[in-house]
């Protein structure tokens, strides 16, 4: 058994910035880009047919420090009628996520699968009043399965890298 002395020591060599152990988790978040157009106002809202919706995800990651990235989720959404463009909404959620003591291809994982699916629900509540706010009915984007994509991406990357490659690097656009 441990006596109190080293369990002391190692207490305050957590509290000394010792910590060791792994962490990732987003600090905050933040709307950094939100364009609302309504260009064919206030004619579109006597127009019949029903507009198609196009919708366009990217996520990107930049390094703020060692220990901290900023993750952004990009949404384009352009509704588009036979007479002409409804309504685009461009939105760039972010958020900081720190990250401390993983190894480099989870760390990547947390942020372009695990960080992504943390922000959607924000961004897509987001996306949802912006066009509600321009006059339509709030688009609910349909739940995505950011993991699954992120896996997709990675196994389509290797394959052409010819095999089991590296990891991608931790910063870019996945």
């Amino acid at each position: 058994m441990a006596d109190e002395g080293d369990i002391l020591q190692n207490l305050d060599n957590q509290a000394n910035g010792a910590d060791t152990q792994p962490s990732a988790a987003i600090i905050t978040q933040y709307i950094k880009d939100l364009s609302v157009e309504n260009p064919n106002a206030p004619g579109v809202y006597q127009w019949k047919d029903q507009p198609q919706v196009d919708v366009q995800f990217n996520i990107g990651t930049e390094a703020v420090s060692e220990e901290i990235h900023e993750c952004a989720l990009k949404i384009n959404i352009t509704a588009t009628a036979e007479a002409g463009p409804a309504y685009i909404v461009e939105l760039s959620y972010c958020g900081l996520v720190g990250i401390r003591n993983v190894p480099e291809d989870q760390a990547h994982a947390f942020l372009f699968a695990e960080a992504p699916r943390i922000l959607f629900p924000f961004a897509r509540n987001v996306v949802a009043n912006a066009v509600r706010d321009a006059g339509f009915p709030p688009l609910l984007l349909d739940p995505i399965d950011f993991n699954g994509l992120y896996m997709q991406q990675l196994q389509a990357k290797r394959a052409q890298e010819g095999g089991e490659g590296t990891m991608p690097p931790a910063e870019g656009n996945a």
